[in-house]
């Protein structure tokens, strides 16, 4: 698996998972469960939904 998610964009989607989730909680929603896919795809520095497209954030 290479990794197609560059480093802002790996930053970037952590935030905005982590925000997902605390305003999940906020509003106990289980839609705040969606954060985690976000936090998933920029912890692992690979987004399945790139690959069709052939996008490459990833410099290295």
């Amino acid at each position: 698996m290479e990794k197609n998610v560059g480093t802002v964009d790996r930053i970037v989607r952590i935030v905005v998972g982590l925000i997902i989730i605390v305003v999940g909680y906020l509003y106990q929603s289980w839609w705040g469960a969606i954060g985690i896919i976000p936090i998933l795809t920029g912890s692992l520095g690979w987004c399945p939904a790139y690959i069709p497209f052939k996008i490459n954030t990833n410099k290295s």
